[in-house]
């Protein structure tokens, strides 16, 4: 019989436990949380103090009982649930149904499972933290209250099935208020000018810069000319030579939105996916004679601080792979976020010893690809700064000065281990320039002027709204992948090109929570609210107190909006064809995933098609059909041919009407991480890439 109990919330993370431990304990998991608010019903009684009415999960009782089962047989039990607010919780509700006395030593956390973490945190337990509980009480009570309120309301004024969250909702708007500012949008004319100057072997690119000592827009083809005309013969005279030495920082190591940012943009990872494979490697992957491992800290965190002992490890690791010279000698200032808990450590590998080649074999590709990311940004931090050489040459001819820009590497530091992305996929890159004295004298070649237009604001990608929305203090680590997957499952967005675009049902639903409900949507209000959850966790505001002061105002909205809330009927559009069943006219309906059509003589004909967009393709296989885009049943877009089940033709990439110019077969597009390139399914013909 085992003397003591640890009650953890998954089975991966109860066998890596159990490891550590030893015979005496027995570690079991709760599969999550085992009591919450009834789905079924508010369960927040608003008439008093907001108590909520908290029952077991429905198919949580087996669980629950084997739990007491095996509590009754402990001498002491452990609630070692996630080290956050949500984790605290769950570890409340366990001591609640397991009857643990909550002011007793019986809760322990710990940033990373490894053997020394989890010895050590059993050292010292405390009581369960009802602060922290409490913030997560007062998120999960004000969730409820605006749910369950505006949802029923949609239900009658719009349609079944829909629902308004007060961070989803938030991120909707965001997208759309997006989508406006590009309708909006008036392209503006600008130009530029180019040309490459040549003296002997030496040649570089330059570009206009002022004239007469005066930086000045080309907005029009007469502002170029006059440009132009100004400039006499071809010669120009170096009139300025600068040379400095800039420094480049690294990043600072993972928190839960930037990793998620960067594990979008170098790896083409949805935030939910990013979530779900560094909750993998946090729980522990089977080494082979290790056993089973934590490979990295707590997934969940808005800070990125690491440890001494972590900081000490990594440099001398660094000190051996790359040199002395390549150790952060000095301690950098992160740029800690207002809004930053601070509450554990950054994300990082439990130990930056076990670098990603000696755990490969045992990870899968896309473990693999995360755990070296992380490392590689742990790594980097504790790095030296790069050393850039720049170099700015100004060139003048008359009163026109042209100037070129350049930069090498001097002193690599921390980009010879790893470089943050950028949403734009803009990379610095070298551009040496000759060594040239004040005085030579080159020739301009080919001056280029070229006509331009400003572009509008970019569509929101999952990174970019992850990355504005904790910029905004809006939401919080662990809310950001299921909000994005929330938002496209009610049908309120959709992705195109890895870009959020609104649907119709999404500016619906939105207008009308503008109108009757302007504090759920406005962005000031939602970071407000946060940063009293934030002070309920710090102890300095009463968790009723917060609830108390939203759903006061929230109320008189709501009784407004029940008595003036009017119906919204979505009309169907005709689809300008006849259904192929019973001969009515086929519409257009909105559904969960955007528009169908279906036969208006629903529900006598249950009649439904996918709307069909041909890419002016003929099928390569059977030369009959045409190729069409399809979605894949995790709405992944590909190519097929309309024939199907006759033809079975699919494609990942996008057919071209053109043949192969070598073998007369099939052309596609390939996307790459920067760009497009054609190339030929069946030989070896490629084209130049795209961006």
């Amino acid at each position: 019989m085992s003397e003591y109990l640890v009650i953890v919330e998954s089975p991966a993370k109860a066998k890596t436990i159990e490891r550590y431990l030893g015979k005496k304990y027995k570690v079991r998991a709760s599969m999550g949380h085992v009591r919450d608010l009834p789905k079924s019903q508010m369960g927040v009684d608003v008439e008093h103090e907001y108590n909520p009415k908290y029952i077991t999960i429905r198919g949580k009782g087996p669980v629950l009982k084997e739990l007491k089962t095996a509590a009754k047989k402990a001498k002491k039990i452990y609630l070692a649930a996630d080290p956050d607010r949500e984790g605290e919780a769950i570890a409340w509700h366990l001591a609640h149904s397991l009857g643990v006395d909550i002011a007793s030593d019986c809760r322990v956390v710990f940033n990373e499972i490894t053997k020394e973490a989890i010895k050590e945190s059993f050292k010292t337990p405390r009581p369960i933290n009802m602060d922290l509980v409490d913030a997560q009480q007062a998120r999960r009570i004000l969730d409820r209250l605006v749910g369950y309120n505006i949802s029923p309301l949609l239900w009658k004024k719009v349609k079944k099935g829909l629902s308004a969250g007060r961070v989803q909702s938030v991120a909707v708007r965001m997208i759309i208020d997006r989508e406006k500012e590009i309708k909006r949008f008036e392209p503006e004319e600008y130009w530029t000018i180019k040309s490459d100057f040549l003296k002997g072997n030496d040649q570089f690119e330059g570009s206009f810069f002022s004239k007469a000592g005066k930086r000045v827009e080309l907005k029009s083809e007469n502002d170029v000319k006059q440009i132009l005309g100004a400039i006499t013969g071809s010669e120009f005279k170096i009139n300025k030579v600068t040379k400095k030495e800039r420094k480049r920082n690294p990043a600072a190591p993972f928190t839960t939105s930037s990793l998620q940012q960067e594990a979008a943009r170098k790896l083409n990872f949805r935030a939910r996916k990013t979530m779900m494979l560094a909750q993998q490697l946090y729980e522990g992957i089977e080494l082979g004679k290790e056993g089973t491992i934590g490979l990295i800290t707590y997934m969940r965190t808005d800070s990125t601080r690491i440890s001494d002992s972590a900081k000490e490890e990594v440099r001398s690791f660094i000190g051996n792979a790359y040199g002395q010279e390549y150790i952060l000698k000095e301690e950098r200032k992160d740029k800690k976020q207002t809004n930053s808990q601070d509450a554990h450590e950054a994300i990082r590998p439990t130990s930056s010893l076990r670098d990603p080649s000696s755990v490969k074999e045992y990870l899968s590709r896309d473990q693999f690809r995360l755990y070296k990311l992380i490392w590689e940004r742990l790594v980097s931090s504790q790095m030296a700064s790069a050393v850039m050489d720049t170099m700015t040459i100004d060139l003048i001819n008359a009163d026109i000065i042209f100037r070129a820009n350049g930069s090498k590497i001097k002193f690599p530091g921390f980009m010879k281990v790893y470089v943050e992305g950028t949403d734009d996929s803009v990379e610095e890159k070298e551009n040496m320039l000759p060594e040239v004295e004040e005085g030579d004298t080159f020739f301009s070649k080919d001056i280029e002027p070229k006509q331009h237009f400003t572009q509008p604001p970019p569509r929101y990608t999952e990174a970019r709204l992850v990355k504005t929305l904790e910029e905004l203090g809006i939401g919080r680590p662990s809310t950001y992948a299921p909000t994005l997957d929330t938002i496209q499952k009610r049908g309120y967005v959709t992705l195109d090109n890895k870009r959020f675009i609104p649907t119709e049902l999404g500016e619906i639903v939105l207008e009308l929570i503008m109108e009757f409900f302007p504090d759920v949507l406005d962005l000031a209000f939602t970071a407000k609210m946060e940063r009293e959850f934030d002070n309920v966790e710090a102890g300095n505001m009463e968790w009723v107190q917060v609830i108390d002061e939203f759903y006061k105002e929230f109320e008189v909205h709501l009784i407004k909006a029940e008595a003036e809330m009017e119906k919204v009927e979505i009309k169907d559009e005709p689809a300008g064809e006849d259904c192929e069943e019973c001969g009515n006219p086929m519409v257009f309906k909105m559904g969960r995933y955007g528009k169908f059509m279906a036969c208006s003589n629903f529900p006598d004909c249950r009649n439904t098609k996918p709307i069909v967009k041909e890419i002016g393709v003929k099928c390569p296989k059977c030369h009959e059909g045409n190729i069409i885009e399809r979605k894949s049943k995790k709405r992944r877009l590909f190519y097929g041919c309309d024939r199907y089940p006759e033809c079975d033709f699919i494609s990942w990439d996008k057919p071209l009407p053109r043949p192969c110019p070598k073998c007369e077969g099939t052309l596609v597009e390939k996307k790459l991480k920067k760009g497009v390139q054609v190339q030929c399914v069946n030989c070896d013909y490629k084209e130049t890439p795209q961006n």
